[in-house]
């Protein structure tokens, strides 16, 4: 009989061990947080302020100089408690744990402490979770011994957990975003690179075609060979450059679709009317075959997700129109609708992925409220479009 393998069962211990360790090296809230903005000026503004007006109108401080000094000193960390979350904390509580041994009483405005622990979930790395929790624990802890009562102890407790897991849920929120956005960038990366598959594999073809030709009829028409070398150094020509144009445009390992790249004239079957009662109309000028595939593809995704978007999201929709102007400098495409929209509508998926698709062939794409009521989508690409 064979021997049986048993499994080592890992114990309590390790599997402790094994997540302390986890949590200690997470990294950093993602997406990174602003170093610094108008509103935290405004706030250690307001901070310094309350804390003086405290000072002068509070009688029942023992040293309310010392007291006030105490929380401007400190007021600054609001500065730097997004990037440097745990190192504020540690300033606070070194500054503020001798003035809570030396002096009896507090200002009330100190309880801005809450925003650095909120900063410190929110943007902190794992260990400065860790270490940040243990400081705020002890703090808790100390208070406690030197003859705080329960209640008190619960309630801090409670208000630095409330605080602990706001920060974690937002930080959990904002993460979710930005995989999403990641996804859709990833989305737009791989249709440009679909669409330049599909433009390569045309010159290719043909590339090989001549040579077959060329092949055939050298023996008997040394011209026509020549001909061919010609024919073929052109497509080789074409196929270089819009592999160099997006040249860092990425996919997945998966197989390309085998229907032809979509052209400019392919816009035309955007028009029409929706169900619904919403006229499409298209309008085409300047267009002489001469755009590259790839940029001619995106213009048609631009213009179709502008399209969908406008039926699907704006509401009371009777008109779409899409003008595509092309001249020597590129493309420019512009899409508006007269439908109800939100006052300040954030960018969806659909808008920041056609953001994405137009960066990445060194173009812009702006989308707002249009003047005179509606929703406008303008786009502008290059003649020959650019992967960053």
């Amino acid at each position: 009989m064979p021997p049986v393998s048993v499994r080592p069962v890992c114990s309590y211990h390790e599997v402790v061990i094994g997540l302390l360790r986890s949590a200690w090296s997470a990294p950093a809230a993602v997406p990174p947080p602003p170093r610094r903005v108008w509103r935290d000026w405004v706030l250690l503004v307001l901070v310094a302020t309350l804390a003086v007006v405290e000072g002068i109108l509070r009688t029942d401080l023992t040293q309310p100089v010392v007291s006030v000094l105490g929380v401007v000193v400190i007021a600054p960390t609001v500065l730097w408690r997004r990037t440097r979350p745990l190192l504020m904390l540690v300033i606070v509580v070194a500054v503020g744990t001798p003035l809570q041994v030396v002096l009896p009483d507090s200002l009330n405005t100190s309880v801005f402490v809450v925003v650095l622990i909120y900063a410190l979930y929110r943007w902190g790395s794992g260990r400065d979770l860790l270490l940040g929790s243990a400081i705020l624990l002890g703090i808790l802890g100390l208070t406690f011994l030197r003859g705080g009562r329960l209640d008190e102890l619960i309630g801090g407790f409670a208000l630095v957990l409330s605080v602990a897991v706001l920060g974690v849920v937002f930080r959990a929120r904002a993460g979710s975003q930005q995989r999403n956005l990641d996804r859709i960038r990833m989305l737009e990366r791989e249709h440009l690179a679909r669409d330049l598959h599909d433009t390569v594999a045309h010159y290719v073809s043909a590339i090989a075609i001549r040579a077959q030709a060329g092949i055939a009829m050298a023996a008997h028409d040394p011209g026509a060979a020549t001909d061919a070398l010609g024919v073929i150094e052109a497509e080789a020509a074409k196929t270089l450059s819009e592999l160099r144009s997006m040249v860092r445009v990425l996919r997945q390992d998966e197989s390309a679709e085998l229907a032809p790249s979509p052209r400019l004239a392919d816009i035309d079957q955007l028009a029409g009317t929706r169900p619904g009662g919403a006229k499409v109309s298209v309008r085409v000028t300047g267009d002489d075959g001469s755009i590259p595939p790839p940029v001619a593809a995106a213009v048609f995704r631009l213009a179709q997700e502008s399209v969908t978007n406008a039926l699907r999201h704006a509401r009371q929709v009777a008109r779409v129109d899409v003008v595509v102007g092309v001249d020597e400098g590129g493309v420019r495409v512009n899409v508006t609708n007269d439908g109800d929209v939100a006052a300040s509508p954030s960018p969806g998926f659909g808008i920041i992925g056609m953001m994405e698709r137009a960066a990445l062939l060194g173009g812009t794409c702006q989308s707002a409220p249009a003047p005179g009521g509606g929703w406008s989508v303008t786009a502008v690409l290059p003649r020959v479009g650019w992967a960053p």
